[in-house]
């Protein structure tokens, strides 16, 4: 007999997949390729929107932002509480894809419009987190916690990958198919992640979960718009995932806005200001996708979720230490594309995970509730903050000094929701 091992065996022991899983984790990277390529691709010409419109009115888009989160989230509630589990993604997949043919006309008919250019930046930051949470969502539903621990940091790769290639694909064809056509190539791209989800659902009802059946999933979650938002102020646990949330999202504004100023600055032609932004995501990603593939899912098995949640925070901390003694743009884009890349290749799935532990309804609706009401009302706030600290200090040491602290407290509430989500690992969720 050879000693040499047989294919499915050297997949498995590189990348920790069972052989009858891998058409799942085919899938879910597909589908969060299909996403970030299709996102990833307008984020930068959505990040110079934001710069032309005045680096000191970000907070504005930002609580525009928060508004429109506002009223997208019953309407969400209302799809989740009446559509079967197994369709929630590709009914709410597919309204963004009619959103993004009406963008796709506005543009070609009035391209420099101001305020068509505002609203699509609002728009864009509603749809990547609702969009990015549900497809997040349906990955809690379909697999268990120890199937989460190994797979999902390797389907996130493809988030990885789609945030790689989106950039890329955007300053290529952005000169010949101008913003029109870029957001019609992302509308097909969308669309391929609706066929992928589909995918994964049917790899499911061949391999059924007794407490996850096909016929279970076939049906609506039922409740009401709201039922998200209660199910978080009545959980310690589910407030626990909140206060993570909204400490990410503080600690990400506070650098974003530095992110605007600096390459405002440095770089004031807006196509090179969509360049730096392009060339930032593009370093993220590259490393996101290697930390994703060959690290996560072996610190996440052995070492536990509290890990993932707490080193990234923790490096953070130090990065503006760095940076409110050395506020240069060379330590900046360090700062940033370390803690993004951390974000993506291990906050991510870590926080993720959290979610395997809770109930279905959860998976969906509180989940959804967290990761855009909460994250968008702390972008919100965190944005008129940082803006007061700008102005009562000139200097922008005490901002981060100030996020510094955010980040430590962000690293405290990682390794308690660690400790948390292993209690209801062993006690069977």
């Amino acid at each position: 007999m050879s000693d040499v091992p047989s294919r499915p065996n050297l997949i498995a022991r590189l990348f920790n997949v069972e052989p009858r899983e891998t058409a799942a984790v085919v899938a879910g990277l597909a589908l969060f390729f299909l996403l970030f390529t299709g996102y990833f691709m307008l984020r930068p010409v959505r990040e110079t929107m934001g710069v032309a419109g005045g680096v000191d009115n970000l907070q504005w888009l930002f609580t525009g932002t928060f508004v429109a989160t506002l009223a997208a989230m019953p309407l969400f509630g209302w799809v989740a509480a009446r559509v079967p589990r197994r369709h929630i993604l590709s009914w709410t997949f597919g309204f963004f894809v009619l959103n993004l043919l009406v963008f796709a006309a506005l543009f070609a008919w009035q391209p420099e419009n101001v305020w068509i250019a505002r609203t699509f930046y609002i728009w864009l930051s509603v749809f990547n987190l609702l969009t990015i949470s549900l497809a997040w969502s349906v990955l809690a539903d379909l697999f268990v916690v120890a199937q989460a621990k190994r797979l999902f940091a390797l389907m996130a790769g493809g988030a990885s990958l789609g945030g790689l290639c989106g950039p890329v694909l955007g300053t290529l064809l952005v000169a010949p198919l101008g913003h029109a056509g870029l957001v019609l190539l992302s509308a097909l791209f969308l669309a391929g992640s609706i066929a992928a989800a589909a995918w994964l659902q049917r790899w499911r009802d061949m391999h059924p979960l007794p407490e996850r059946d096909a016929q279970a999933r076939s049906r609506p979650l039922g409740g009401n718009p709201f039922t998200g938002a209660t199910a978080v102020f009545r959980s310690p646990y589910l407030l626990g995932i909140a206060l993570f949330v909204l400490l990410l999202a503080s600690v990400s504004t506070f650098l974003y806005f530095e992110q605007a100023r600096l390459v405002a600055e440095h770089f004031p032609d807006r196509t090179r200001q969509t360049q730096v932004f392009g060339l930032i995501d593009t370093i993220v990603q590259s490393l996101a996708i290697l930390t994703q593939i060959f690290i996560t899912g072996q610190i996440a098995r052995r070492l536990g979720v509290g890990i993932l949640l707490v080193l990234v925070p923790l490096v953070t901390a130090a990065g503006f230490l760095w940076l409110a003694l050395a506020p240069t743009f060379a330590v900046f884009a360090v700062v940033m594309v370390v803690r993004r890349a951390g974000e993506y290749a291990l906050v991510r799935p870590g926080r993720e995970m959290l979610y395997t532990v809770v109930g279905t309804e959860d998976k969906y609706k509180a989940k959804n509730f967290i990761d855009t009401v909460v994250y968008r009302g702390a972008d919100a706030l965190s944005g008129w903050v940082k803006r007061m600290l700008d102005l009562v200090a000139e200097h922008p040491a005490l901002a981060m000094f100030i996020g510094a602290g955010i980040a430590l407290v962000w690293a405290g509430n990682g390794a308690w929701l660690g400790r948390a989500q292993r209690r209801r690992e062993q006690a069977g969720g």
